[in-house]
């Protein structure tokens, strides 16, 4: 068990962005959370028209916010795997 738990680690750091962009997907299509309740995707769903792009450009933030948590996600993930893998060790 002991050995294993690198690797779990490691998986749930690498799955939460797809679980950020599969919702975030979801509730942009309609089919996720509906409104009222916040969803990023729903608020990019509200930035989709071109009009409220020209006038509200700050609905664009969601993507942007997106874009940055996916990534930390990753980089985290990536650096932790890179800790805890033992064959990258140097002895």
């Amino acid at each position: 068990m002991p050995q294993t738990t690198s690797f779990v680690i490691v998986a749930m750091t690498l799955s939460v962005p797809s679980y950020i962009l599969s919702e975030s997907g979801l509730s942009f299509l309609g089919l996720g959370i509906q409104q009222p309740d916040a969803s990023w995707g729903n608020m990019l769903k509200e930035a989709q028209e071109f009009t409220n792009i020209l006038y509200r450009p700050w609905l664009l933030t969601p993507g942007f916010l997106i874009f940055v948590s996916v990534l930390a996600f990753n980089l985290i993930g990536d650096t932790i795997r890179d800790v805890l893998d033992p064959k990258s060790k140097v002895r």
